[in-house]
């Protein structure tokens, strides 16, 4: 069994062990079956070039420098200084019919063991665990296991994703160069920066077409992100934990488990790969639509701020059940001395000073409005002004007896030291216990720095325990959903997914920077596990003021809700979000479950992006206008992922309202039209010409 051929999906792997190690052959599209082993492999060796090894070398999955690898290897470690330079022989190989394999190899005299396991699953995505032991009696220090996977010669761009905090997930395209780009990760946590996958990519290739190969890591602390291309001509993408300085030190027959690597290809464009991740993500039990509809999320945090009043909240409350909101958040400031961000945190306990009666009467109000209760915490974090750091300073992150800055007033307790984990559980369980809360949106608003438990590194056990927190707490309340925040869009990763039921996608509720934050958040995270919300009028991050209509048909792509003082609102404003409620209400299975499309445009000022049902049957779409058409006449909209043969009828529907136009009279298709898939994908629907900052909706039903 020298030639092993993973299929599934219209994805091919195959692996080599004829050299004594596991090489990847291809990963790629999917190939027929391989009659001529020996003829495939021997097509797959390379030359020997002069001023080289005088054999040719395999590169393997472990990429050892004793195989003549100068790249960066699979293991980086040493014991003491020595066993630095490993070379694993395999030993034990297992099949799992076309989907699965487990490769094993022992280094003997390093007396090291590596396993890798590679599985396709249904969606084609190929899942890399690998795993490293110590066979030997003297502790191994282990800096890092990357996971690697080759990809062709011929990629020739690279893509990630870059950001801060209220602009996150920009896009990075560039042409792949000789050498390594690496994109890490030390905040402790998958930040605003962190790239949620890092491409590679086929010349030319776009949302809808063209190779993509990309891998993405399950994890949600510190990271690291590699494409590196060698001098001989290779190209391999890695992806792996960062671990720091003598955060692993294995002792005597200990493991090491590097988090899940997740790799995706398409032929069909990006957008293929957005596909394949969310059918992997849906198809989990626990996913949230499984359970039931996304429901529609009031959050009081900038109608109120830290002013908590129980009138004004409970005339929000009303405000919010006059217009069929389901879910009513109360955010920061209702526990401890927390009148504002300079105190309070790590006491977990109803303020008597605004809270006399405790949350009882606003949330008995909320759920007799029927709308479920959702309350805010942020249990990783301690204001040194608090009474629980001034009983236990010691359960900070803290290196060398000193204290680190403080980042928004606030430092980072440790969750791996037992005394400060059972704190934050048993008093969260509390206010949980008490209350009829259904749901709870936990922040995480400072980078780790100084990570350390009693002087060593901690990173790695902080990340487990707050996994072990979330698991915890759902045990301890059957049907408890949690959003993750951590100042807005950061720790959004594959691994999340399994602990958190929601992410909030930014702290910017601005919808023209929205757009290209949820576009690019939802090329790996389906769009309903990302909050979407109508924000104030004029937005509190960038003090743009946009209208309802463009508001409301930003925040339908994803979780839909709210962050806006509701008696603030006009009647007609009342009206528009009624109206776009219910529209939410009525198409959310669609939103939350089709197949998301943006399709490739010839006007850089403008977006078409929508969902397809995956027969076909529906889809809609939003043409967006980011600034003014270049042209008089905008290019056309076409629509893209329909069925070609079939006949839809196109029309645009208002929500929300009617949107702007520059126009005297526009289009004449918008109430109403017959064409054919192939006609909307190649010809199109001639646009209207709308202001900056306005969107169109527009329904498509198959005829």
């Amino acid at each position: 069994m020298e030639l092993i051929h993973l299929r599934r999906a219209g994805v091919s792997v195959i692996f080599d062990t004829s050299s004594g190690t596991p090489a990847i052959l291809h990963w790629g599209t999917e190939l027929p079956d391989i009659h001529d082993a020996d003829a495939f492999v021997r097509a797959q060796l390379e030359l020997t070039p002069p001023c080289d090894f005088d054999q040719p070398q395999t590169i393997g999955i472990w990429r050892e420098n004793a195989r003549g690898f100068l790249g960066r290897p699979t293991v980086i470690g040493s014991r003491e200084g020595s066993d630095f330079s490993q070379k694993f022989d395999l030993r034990d190989v297992k099949l799992h019919g076309e989907q699965a394999v487990e490769f094993c190899s022992v280094d003997t005299d390093a007396e090291l063991e590596v396993c890798a396991k590679f599985e396709l699953d249904e969606a084609g995505i190929l899942h890399i665990r690998q795993s490293i032991t110590n066979l030997n009696l003297v502790p191994f220090n282990l800096e890092s296991l990357t996971t690697f996977v080759p990809v062709p010669d011929y990629v020739s761009e690279s893509l990630d994703f870059t950001g801060r905090w209220l602009n996150e997930r920009n896009p990075q395209r560039q042409r792949i160069q000789v050498g390594s780009w690496t994109r890490e990760g030390r905040e402790g946590r998958t930040g605003h920066d962190y790239t949620l996958v890092q491409f590679a990519l086929a010349e030319g290739a776009s949302f809808q077409s063209g190779e993509a190969w990309g891998l993405s890591l399950a994890w949600s602390g510190n990271n690291r992100h590699i494409l590196e291309r060698t001098p001989i001509g290779r190209t391999s993408l890695g992806a792996g934990e960062l671990l720091l300085p003598g955060e692993v030190i294995l002792g005597s027959n200990e493991t090491y488990e590097a988090p899940e690597v997740w790799a995706v290809y398409s032929a069909e464009g990006i957008d293929g790969a957005s596909a394949r991740f969310h059918q992997t993500i849906r198809a989990r039990s626990n996913h949230p639509t499984n359970i039931r509809p996304r429901p529609v999320t009031l959050n009081v945090w900038e109608a109120v701020y830290f002013d908590h009043n129980l009138d004004k909240l409970v005339a929000l409350a009303d405000a919010a059940a006059e217009i069929g909101v389901e879910r009513f958040v109360l955010d920061d400031g209702w526990f401890g001395a927390r009148r504002d961000d300079f105190a309070g945190l790590g006491d977990w306990v109803v303020s008597k000073d605004v809270w006399p009666d405790g949350l009882g009467p606003l949330v008995e109000a909320v759920n007799a409005r029927g709308m479920e209760f959702g309350l805010w915490f942020e249990g990783e974090m301690v204001n040194p002004n608090s009474d629980l750091y001034r009983a236990h300073p010691e359960w900070i992150l803290q290196s060398g007896g000193r204290v680190p800055p403080e980042f928004r007033n606030q430092q980072v307790l440790d969750l791996s030291h037992p005394g400060a984990f059972e704190h934050v559980f048993n008093q969260v369980h509390a206010i949980l216990s008490e209350y009829n809360i259904a749901y709870i949106k936990w922040d995480h608003n400072r980078v780790l720095t100084e990570a350390a438990h009693f002087g060593r590194p901690t990173v790695r056990k902080q990340t487990e325990a707050i996994y072990r927190m979330f698991d915890e707490l759902k045990a301890a309340h059957p049907g408890l959903e949690i959003e993750s925040c951590a100042s807005g869009g950061g720790r959004i990763d594959l691994e999340m997914i399994n602990h958190a039921d929601r992410f909030w996608t930014s702290d910017n509720n601005d919808a023209h920077e929205r757009q290209s934050i949820q576009r690019h958040t939802t090329i790996v995270i389906p769009p309903e596990m990302l909050g979407t919300h109508i924000g104030p009028t004029k937005a509190h991050s960038t003090g743009r003021t946009l209208s309802v209509s463009f508001r409301g048909a930003t925040a339908l792509w994803g979780h839909a809700g709210l962050e806006w003082d509701l008696t603030e609102a006009t009647e007609a404003q009342k009206s528009q979000l009624k109206g776009w409620i219910d529209y939410y209400k009525a198409n959310r299975d669609l939103l939350h479950s089709g197949r998301v499309v943006r399709v490739d445009q010839a006007e850089v000022n403008s977006w078409t992006h929508g969902v397809v049902s995956h027969d076909r049957s529906r889809a809609l779409f939003s043409h967006v206008a980011l600034a003014q058409s270049q042209f008089s006449r905008p290019a056309n909209i076409r629509l893209a992922n329909l069925d070609a043969a079939a006949d839809y009828f196109v029309r645009v529907v208002e929500p929300a309202g009617a949107p702007e136009y520059t126009q005297i009279a526009g289009p004449r298709w918008f109430e109403g039209v017959n064409l054919s898939g192939a006609a909307l994908a190649k010809i199109g629907l001639r646009a209207p010409a709308l202001r900056p900052d306005q969107a169109i909706l527009i329904e498509v039903t198959r005829a």
